[in-house]
């Protein structure tokens, strides 16, 4: 067997520990707690990672991204015995794991730790000189259990571990050391919670499009304050990243008063979906999901600054009226429905002019707008609007102006009292 413990830093939150937990669950399902370490029974697992070394990098890597702090790491073939050695600031490197484990002081074992004075005062200060002690005068003078403790670290008895399982959903509360009257910063507190929920997505294989945070206000609340408060954050994409979702997180909670001061703070995930690792690719130009993705974090953060419906983005839509093709919604808008949309004949403009602008003429009957245009495109004739009351038959035309760039102009055709140049749309 091949055991792996994995400690927390001293300053480490009490809630990393799970956390770690959980990711470890991601590298085999064979993961406990024990005392203040994390151990993992990895044997069958290490063929899948390409070996001990390479299945710490990816543990260590997962846990940078998760936002967790690793401590010290050991290996020994018992779960004891791998705490014993990552208890140690410099273990002994080389030579058979009980030679090892010979080496390593009474406290690094803790049923030894509570006889330490005593054996200490007996000339005893290592594993090894321990265990060459007459065993039934130890068993004796020390109880049964240090002697059970020293079978199972050197392999000579079985362990015997409750095996950590993975809840089906997130939810997790951290009780504040004291009271928070101000948003901002119940995010210090509340990034705690997010190392905690990415860990555990990251031994799901999944992510999240939203998130909450719920907080309770204290017992001295006022008596018109309710009980509490919470909000929910909700990402563009499915992600796990902690980065962006402690930042979206912040937005929020920079915008958001407080009734009353808080005393308990709680994060959940109901739904879940699927999130593959992304995969590395030889081929230039393979970043195009991350890139996507910075993007999506850059504009959910404007959305929060700027307000609901700020921020907009064009879908296409099913229509022959050109100035129809396009419609404007909310950022980010419900995924589009799977059936095809037929794409504009040319380019749509970024910008609609409602009403559209008349223009003026020259002696050629070409358009002016602050100067001369150059014609770049068209005409792309539309007759509609004759269901509805407003029939027109226009030619579309994109034109170049010195001063305003690019421009979608139309020539009305009908009805005649309104035939001329118009500016209906202007390109970014």
């Amino acid at each position: 067997m091949r055991w792996l413990a994995l400690c927390c830093p001293p300053d480490a939150p009490a809630g990393d520990r799970d956390a770690l937990a959980w990711l470890a669950l991601g590298f085999t399902p064979r993961v406990a707690r024990l005392e203040e370490a994390v151990v993992a029974e990895v044997s069958a697992s290490l063929r899948l990672f390409r070996g001990a070394r390479a299945l710490r990098q990816r543990l260590q890597h997962e846990a940078a991204q998760a936002g967790l702090a690793l401590g010290a790491v050991a290996w020994a073939p018992t779960a004891l015995a791998a705490l014993a050695l990552a208890r140690c600031p410099q273990p002994p490197c080389a030579g058979p794991p009980g030679a090892r484990l010979d080496a390593l002081p009474l406290p690094a074992l803790t049923a030894a730790r509570a006889h330490h004075a005593m054996l200490a005062r007996l000339g005893c200060t290592r594993l090894g000189e321990l265990r060459r002690l007459p065993r039934a005068a130890l068993a004796r003078r020390f109880g049964p259990a240090l002697l059970a403790a020293l079978d199972q670290a050197y392999g000579e008895r079985p362990e015997a571990h409750d095996w950590l399982t993975l809840p089906e959903r997130f939810d997790a509360r951290l009780e504040l050391p004291w009271r928070v009257a101000h948003a901002p910063v119940l995010l210090h507190f509340a990034e705690a919670l997010l190392r905690q929920l990415c860990a555990f997505l990251a031994a799901r294989q999944a992510g999240v499009r939203a998130l909450r945070l719920a907080w309770r206000h204290d017992a001295m609340r006022p008596r018109d304050a309710a009980d509490g408060g919470e909000l929910t954050v909700a990402t563009a994409d499915t992600t796990r990243d902690l980065r962006r979702l402690s930042r979206l997180l912040g937005e929020h909670l920079a915008r958001t008063p407080l009734a009353a001061p808080a005393g308990e703070i709680r994060v959940s995930a109901d739904t879940l979906l699927p999130l593959a690792a992304p995969s590395a690719s030889l081929l230039p130009g393979g970043h195009e999901p991350q890139e996507r993705s910075a993007c999506h974090a850059l504009l959910e953060r404007l959305s929060v600054r700027l307000g609901a419906g700020q921020v907009r983005e064009g879908r296409l839509h099913e229509d022959h009226r050109l100035e129809h093709m396009q419609r404007w919604q909310a950022w980010p808008a419900p995924p589009a429905p799977a059936a095809a949309v037929r794409r504009p004949p040319g380019p749509q403009p970024t910008w609609l002019v409602e009403p559209p602008q008349p223009l003026r003429c020259d002696a050629r009957e070409q358009p002016l707008l602050a100067g001369p245009l150059v014609r770049v495109s068209g005409p792309h004739r539309v007759e509609a609007g004759w269901w509805d009351g407003g029939a027109h038959m226009r030619d579309y035309f994109v034109y170049r102006s010195a001063t305003r760039g690019l421009l979608w102009l139309y020539r009305e055709r009908l009805p005649a009292d309104a035939a001329g140049w118009f500016l209906h749309g202007v390109f970014a």
